[in-house]
């Protein structure tokens, strides 16, 4: 059989590993199948590059990366950025200042590299899922240069009534809900689906031969753009709806059965 599409973007959490944060073998084999049916495969994601690079060796790939939610595109091989999108460090200094005053953790991220003022054995354990370690810093001085996106973490509930305050108040950024216990705050310009063009743009891909699989609200500009966008059933319903199919569950292989399912032509 033949491929269907060009280009395959893949989501990792909640997509392409499970719950525990496990590669299935299922889901590496129907990657590589695709590959050497020969796919590109870009991962898509959330995280910065330093969290993704496990992913991507796990995946014996190699290429391009999608990250920090389309602020930062990374070549793997020789760790090039070629599309980063910074904050304003100005517009960031109120929201820092909200997180302080409702004890709300938050890490800043340039493209490499996350600074953070403290941290919690509970968000030691989260980091080591994400096999991130952060840089401890006060930033009493000023904040990093070259910032691309500020992570909120903490409980649903809490990641909740932060969503809802800042979406009743006026400010330069964008805030993402990249999963129940994270906000991503970041450039309004930046996003999968624009970092998702301006890569098939360069390769002179068509938005047609485009699949891309992804599971939360960071995932529906890209699952918009592609020439196919598939939700995990473990989705909430808006990107369901936003979605073109809907796979099974990241916890069941469902990057796997949606692979060999829509990637290839029906004989």
């Amino acid at each position: 059989m033949k491929l269907a599409y060009d280009l395959i973007a893949l989501d990792v959490d909640g997509t392409l590993l499970t719950d525990d944060h496990n590669l299935l073998e299922e889901v590496k084999e129907a990657v590589h199948e695709a590959v050497q049916g020969g796919a590109d495969i870009v991962l898509c994601t959330g995280r910065g590059p330093m969290g993704t690079f496990p992913v991507l060796s796990e995946l014996e790939l190699s290429g391009i990366l999608i990250t920090h939610n389309g602020a930062a595109t990374i070549r793997s091989e020789d760790r090039e950025v070629l599309f980063q999108y910074d904050i304003d460090s100005g517009d960031l200094l109120g929201v820092l200042d909200y997180c302080r005053e409702h004890q709300i953790h938050f890490d800043l991220n340039t493209a490499f590299d996350m600074y953070v003022e403290t941290v919690t054995e509970e968000v030691l354990r989260m980091y080591e899922h994400h096999k991130v370690e952060p840089i401890m810093s006060s930033f009493a001085g000023q904040l990093p240069e070259g910032m691309v996106k500020v992570t909120l973490f903490g409980s649903k509930e809490l990641m909740d009534r932060t969503e809802s305050h800042w979406a009743q108040r006026k400010h330069g950024l964008q805030f993402i809900r990249s999963g129940d216990f994270f906000i991503d705050v970041q450039s309004p310009s930046s996003s999968k689906g624009v970092a998702l063009k301006q890569f098939a743009e360069g390769k002179g891909i068509d938005r047609e031969k485009i699949l891309a699989i992804g599971n939360y609200y960071n995932d529906i500009s890209m699952l918009q753009y592609a020439g196919l966008g598939i939700a995990m059933s473990n989705s909430p319903e808006a990107v369901k709806e936003a979605a073109d199919r809907i796979a099974g569950s990241n916890n069941e292989g469902g990057v796997a059965a949606a692979i060999r399912q829509y990637a290839w032509q029906q004989e």
